[in-house]
């Protein structure tokens, strides 16, 4: 078997193809050699599928020059992180400065020698080795953590639909509606993850409310109502010391907030309430309104978006 197939690869930019020859003899033996005479070509064979491990980038070309050439190498998401080490006969300290705000890692004078190169590959090499395993040592982490995190929201909110099941369902549904709503106003994706996750729990705090109330197939009194509205301070105390990437619990607390100060619990006004909250207490209403409950019959979708329509200013 070819021991070459497991050699990392470095992209050498010269115009001077005498000077190519000596970087790629002092590192053949030990890495595969791709060669490039212009800026041009470098860019689209480090922008290919299989990208270079490390660049050897001369600066003093014609046509693009190896500071635009690394400007775009660093601009590139797909090419940001090849290291590049700068080989040139521009030895004076200004270009070196200006080759490391590019985004260089190395800056190599000519004439070469073969020791230097191969110390400055190698160490670069494993610098860059050490960097890549521990974002994917980080990101097997986070996503460990995403789908217990998801697992533990997820057995949250069956907890609230146990005590109440003639909303079986009501919030997973809220935060697809709520999702889709956050889409259509092209927030973040980040947002929409945020949106979607305070709406699986918008409801966590209906556990601190007697099932009797949750299930009483009448109109509730003053008291019981109270009590129902006291939910969503509930599910801000189980929710605040959680450390999620989104304001979670604000938005569960803020979900019955109304833009002109009459919703609950603290009678907030217009920008004072988050984007997320308000999307969320729309997606609340329609799918409240569109869904059977124990005291009357599901109204259904049309009477849900004309209830949002007429009352649009609320939210």
């Amino acid at each position: 078997m070819d021991s070459s197939l497991y050699k990392q690869t470095i992209l050498i930019v010269d115009d001077a193809p005498e000077n190519i020859d000596i970087l790629n003899g002092i590192l053949k033996t030990d890495y595969k050699i791709k060669v490039a005479l212009n800026g041009e070509t470098a860019l689209k064979i480090a922008g290919a599928k299989t990208h270079p491990d490390l660049i050897l980038l001369d600066i003093m070309m014609p046509g693009m020059d190896g500071y635009e050439v690394c400007r775009r190498l660093k601009e590139n998401d797909a090419t940001k992180k090849i290291p590049v080490i700068f080989v040139t006969g521009m030895d004076e300290v200004e270009n070196e400065e200006k080759g490391f705000k590019m985004g260089a890692v190395d800056y190599i004078s000519k004439p070469v020698s073969q020791p230097t190169v191969r110390e400055r590959v190698k160490t670069h090499l494993a610098l860059f080795n050490l960097n890549r395993s521990l974002e994917e040592n980080v990101q097997e982490r986070t996503d460990k953590l995403r789908k217990a995190l998801d697992g533990i929201i997820n057995t949250l909110a069956l907890t609230v639909e146990t005590r109440d099941p003639y909303t079986a369902g009501h919030q997973t549904r809220v935060a697809m509606l709520a999702s889709a709503i956050a889409k259509e106003i092209r927030l973040s994706d980040d947002q929409i993850e945020g949106v979607s996750m305070a709406g699986i729990v918008h409801d966590l705090g209906k556990i601190s409310v007697p099932v009797e109330i949750l299930s009483k197939p009448s109109q509730l009194t003053d008291n019981e109502f109270s009590l129902v509205k006291g939910h969503v301070l509930a599910g801000y105390d189980i929710l605040k010391d959680v450390e999620f990437p989104w304001p979670i619990a604000k938005i569960v607390l803020q979900h019955h907030e109304r833009v002109d100060g009459s919703g609950y619990p603290q009678g907030l006004v217009g920008e004072d309430i988050l984007l997320e909250a308000r999307i969320l207490g729309v997606a609340d209403v329609v799918e409240a309104m569109a869904s059977h409950r124990p005291y009357r019959p599901a109204l259904g979708i049309d009477k849900a978006l004309e209830e949002i329509k007429d009352k649009r200013g609320l939210f």
